[in-house]
């Protein structure tokens, strides 16, 4: 059987290019680039953190900041949810960095770390300041299968202040204070050791701590001045802090947290928000410790 072909005429195939050009150019303003303007960040002003200076004359260390101003200014869905978080988080943080002597420039360590979230990490650090297990029992931290008090914000916020206090005290500096906290004291006195270097800007360590001060930096100039990087937030998009509570200490078992949470008026979600350290659906207590859980009014 023999094959039959079509051929267009050439004049036939301009006339249909012509009608589809004709039919489409009314949406050509639906495929135009999106009216974005994208700028370089440029560091032009003497910066310090915590109060110890930055060397931003040194082209290494201007390149560093410049890459997470830029990663993190144009993560605009994250950005957005730090700022809205700092609402409920950093008034309690704040309050008590000043009490222990920490200084503020601490407090956008907890988004670096976390993100303001109880997440659990690779490697097995938790909650808001990411402790690992044998760190937070050393800080007085309970840890066990029923409780876990690196998700208690207010018990981990002191812990992680007095844990920044001790590392400045060992390292004198309140930038490596900041390295020992993201690469553990041992292993960044054996870099200090190894490479003949006392300052965190003349050290060669991990991608991750090698970024880290520059991180927390990046974040705190962003949230500093947001409107500057094209964030506008209002006060009343903040999140509140979740201290309309009133607190009830319990030193018994209670074998059914759901029952617990019925007797005070709450749902089991509610007690779990507020108590993110209760880790499991009852909470045995065979010492008779006493425990307080924050029941929200």
């Amino acid at each position: 059987m023999k094959k039959i072909h079509f051929v267009i005429p050439g004049l036939a195939l301009i006339a249909l290019l012509s009608v589809f050009i004709a039919f489409v150019k009314p949406f050509d303003h639906l495929f135009d680039p999106l009216p974005q303007k994208i700028f370089p960040i440029k560091i032009s002003k003497e910066l310090e953190f915590a109060g110890e200076p930055i060397p931003t004359d040194y082209f290494d260390i201007v390149e560093r900041l410049e890459r997470e101003l830029l990663l993190n200014s144009y993560q605009h869905s994250s950005m957005v949810l730090h700022m809205k978080l700092a609402g409920r988080y950093f008034p309690f943080i704040e309050k008590t960095f000043k009490e222990q002597g920490v200084p503020e420039d601490f407090k956008y360590l907890a988004i670096a770390e976390s993100s303001f979230r109880y997440a659990t990490s690779s490697a097995g650090a938790r909650g808001i300041w990411q402790f690992r297990d044998a760190a937070a029992t050393e800080l007085g931290l309970e840890v066990n299968e029923f409780v876990d008090e690196r998700n208690h914000f207010e018990k981990s916020t002191l812990a992680a202040a007095g844990y920044l206090k001790k590392m400045k005290a060992r390292f004198g500096s309140w930038i490596l204070a900041a390295a020992a906290y993201n690469m553990g004291p041992t292993a960044l006195a054996k870099s200090m050791e190894e490479q003949k270097e006392d300052n965190f800007f003349d050290l060669n360590l991990s991608e991750e701590t090698n970024r880290y001060l520059f991180r927390i930096l990046a974040i705190r100039e962003i949230m500093a001045e947001p409107e500057k990087f094209g964030y506008y937030l209002k006060p009343d998009d903040l999140y509140r802090p979740l201290d309309q509570v009133e607190k009830i200490v319990v030193d018994t078992t209670i074998s059914s947290l759901a029952d617990f949470a019925h007797q005070n008026q709450i749902t089991y979600r509610q007690l779990k928000l507020f108590n993110p350290w209760l880790l499991k659906t009852s909470l045995p207590n065979k010492d008779s410790r006493p425990y307080e859980l924050a029941i929200p009014r």
